[in-house]
């Protein structure tokens, strides 16, 4: 498998409590496998993200095959281990100033708090850094912890689309949630 292109993320670090956000690289491959092979973690986010997760799953991921990893995609490490990831996909033309993001995060490391901190760092870094007026993501409706995750960083939560989304044959509905530039406290 080789090593994902060198781009403008490479050398990023963003440090917090007990955790570090960082580029994928090739050698996480089994840390993913093990913290992504999980039907806990899998029925919260895309389908994009399988179960069972294989190794080919991995590779394919670490390989920039399943997301545009010249976007902003890190990973989440902790006692130096890649854990959980997060990521944004900016957006084109008159939506070039807004992105969306996601994460998720190993089982182990749930309910401490750790994503919570981990947006904390990620969400206002990625608006600066990408000159962003609005980031925001969207939530299944039977996941409130992510959706509380969100709203404990200053996320507002701006409406629902319904029925928007079939997995494993069930509709779900997706809470949307954004933070705009002007919450940052920055000029326009």
């Amino acid at each position: 498998m080789p090593e994902p292109a060198a781009d403008r993320w490479d050398g990023i670090r963003l440090g917090g409590d007990g955790f570090v956000l960082r580029r994928w690289r090739r050698d996480d491959l089994d840390a993913l496998v093990r913290h992504a092979d999980d039907a806990r973690v899998a029925r919260a986010v895309s389908d994009r993200f399988p179960h069972p997760y294989t190794r080919e799953d991995g590779i394919r991921f670490l390989s920039g095959e399943v997301v545009d990893l010249s976007q902003p995609v890190f990973a989440i490490e902790i006692g130096g281990e890649a854990c959980g990831g997060i990521g944004a996909r900016p957006g084109s033309g008159e939506r070039a100033r807004s992105a969306e993001f996601g994460y998720w995060l190993g089982h182990a490391h749930w309910g401490r708090g750790t994503m919570t901190r981990v947006v904390a760092a990620f969400a206002p870094w990625m608006m600066r850094e990408l000159a962003l007026h609005r980031l925001f993501a969207t939530v299944l409706d039977g996941n409130p912890a992510s959706a509380r995750v969100l709203e404990k960083n200053g996320f507002v939560e701006e409406g629902v689309q319904r029925c928007a989304v079939l997995k494993h044959g069930r509709l779900h509905d997706l809470r949307v949630f954004a933070k705009v530039r002007r919450d940052l406290g920055d000029p326009p």
